[in-house]
């Protein structure tokens, strides 16, 4: 592709000097969006949205055809390759993911096998293929996967959980189990987002959701290597898709999210983006990182923060978003100012 067939997103990833920053949101696809709450009433399981390839299509769809954001992410849940390994979940409308039998014991992850993306999650294909040839190179089309820690404490504990006791329990006892499975999960993560490359995602991004609940020596012991090999393993086959690290909480992690192998860090809004670009070096590209409370603001509040934002974060190797997802309540009409003061941030800074 030449510099004019390149989505700004891709081009703000890979480090170039930029007029504004691309934009996009986490969760864009979802419950805010009146044409969501629409069809989730038609198809009332999650599953269901998003693992039949024509419904996970309209979804994921919905916020371009509305707001035309420079990213466009695979509608899918980060549980969702989990028994094409053996362990086997659902997702619970309101409740989240609940595994039918969480992995306690060394023979249980001796039991996992690895994942054969297209026989166990047939829908990608055709969904990361339809994205393509919707948005042409009008916008980056964007896969996520759960990093190893995050899906190891849904696949231990059963489900989410406020205190993670049970799994934390597994790491400060006898990790030797935790450890075994933290491994076969990182390679089946590897394994996926790989998929999701080939079958047409431009950048992946790994949610650690839950990795902020580790003090930063446990992060170092039981997150940090595992997203290091998954991101390793990524690069040896596709060295120039860019990858984003996000970490829910990551205030005190953002060194060491630094030493991931990622080529983004995805920043919450309790830190300064100032200081997030200090912490993390010239050389480390960031996303957000905007309170997603802003949205609920007056449009000029909205403006003031996303302007504030930019100007922190430079004009290069920046990507802008929430720090986290929209909430559900937002007012659509808010997500939409947010996308187009965004895509007028260069003009509106010049009259500033």
């Amino acid at each position: 592709m030449t510099g004019a067939n390149i989505p700004y997103l891709l081009r703000a990833a890979r480090g170039e000097k930029l007029d504004r920053p691309p934009v996009w949101m986490m969760r864009q696809a979802g419950r805010y969006m009146k044409a969501y709450r629409d069809l989730r009433d038609k198809y009332p399981s999650f599953r269901e949205r998003s693992e039949i390839p024509e419904v996970a299509i309209e979804v994921s769809l919905q916020p371009w055809r509305a707001f035309k954001p420079d990213g466009v992410i695979l509608f899918s849940d980060i549980v969702t390759p989990l028994p094409g390994i053996g362990i086997e979940m659902d997702i619970a409308e309101g409740k989240g993911p609940i595994i039918a039998n969480p992995i306690r014991t060394l023979e249980q992850v001796e039991a996992l096998h690895p994942i054969v993306p297209d026989e166990s999650t047939p829908f990608i294909r055709p969904i990361l293929t339809a994205l393509r040839e919707e948005v042409k190179n009008e916008a980056a089309v964007l896969g996520f996967v759960g990093a190893p820690w995050t899906l190891a404490a849904y696949a231990v504990e059963g489900k989410g959980s406020k205190t993670y006791s049970i799994i934390k329990n597994m790491a400060f006892s006898d990790p030797t189990v935790l450890h075994a499975l933290l491994g076969k999960i990182a390679d089946m993560i590897a394994a996926y987002a790989c998929h999701q490359i080939e079958c047409g995602a431009q950048v992946i991004q790994m949610f650690d959701s839950w990795a902020g609940q580790l003090s930063p020596q446990d992060y170092e012991v039981f997150a940090l290597p595992y997203q290091k090999r998954v991101f390793e393993q990524i690069k040896a086959k596709h060295p120039e898709t860019p990858l984003i690290l996000l970490v829910t909480g990551s205030a005190g992690l953002l060194e060491r999210m630094g030493e991931s192998g990622a080529d983004l860090i995805s920043v919450d809004w309790t830190v300064d983006m100032a200081d997030a670009r200090r912490r993390l070096g010239p050389e480390m590209g960031v996303q957000g990182n905007l309170d997603p409370g802003v949205l609920f603001g007056s449009k000029e509040f909205i403006r003031d923060r996303i302007l504030d934002t930019i100007k922190k974060a430079g004009p290069r190797g920046h990507i802008l978003n929430l720090g986290h997802g929209i909430l559900p309540t937002t007012p659509e009409e808010n997500a939409a100012y947010f996308f187009e003061t965004a895509k007028q941030a260069d003009q509106l800074l010049a009259a500033v």
